[in-house]
């Protein structure tokens, strides 16, 4: 054991040792200054990245508007609130219309409505109550009759 550590001291410790002449200077690298040149190169190139990004974000904005052909945009024709925290939701969606329920745990579909059984857009006059309350209550009593 002593010998390896005595080669591995010739080796890496005395070896290289042997040939430095002493009083000899290493030269030293020079230092390059940071010239408006430089500065300019680096803005130019921060420019572009930020004009890609923002490019980009401008792009994903503009796909996420589009649809598949043939399909119809979905719409929230009205809601009502029945508590704290539930409502009831009427959404238009192509030719149809569904009647959700939405607490913050879940979205039941109570109704679907197709064809002719879809309510109007404009809200029904019943008097005073009038507006999405008096739809739902128009399918209410529906249910309830049938």
């Amino acid at each position: 054991m002593p010998e390896k550590i005595i080669a591995a001291w010739v080796m890496f410790g005395w070896f290289p040792a042997c040939f430095a002449v002493p009083g000899a200077d290493i030269p030293k690298q020079t230092v390059r200054t940071i010239s408006s040149g430089d500065m300019l190169h680096w803005g130019i190139g921060l420019l572009i990245v930020l004009a890609i990004f923002f490019f980009c974000v401008w792009g994903m904005r503009k796909l996420s508007g589009i649809s598949a052909a043939g399909t119809e945009k979905m719409r929230v024709v009205g809601s009502l609130a029945l508590g704290m925290r539930e409502k009831v939701i009427l959404l238009q969606v192509g030719k149809k219309q569904l009647v959700l329920g939405v607490t913050p745990g879940r979205i039941d579909a109570l109704h679907v409505l197709e064809g002719d059984d879809c309510l109007s857009n404009e809200p029904l006059s019943t008097g005073k109550d009038s507006g999405f309350g008096a739809i739902v209550q128009q399918l209410m009593k529906g249910r309830a009759d049938g």
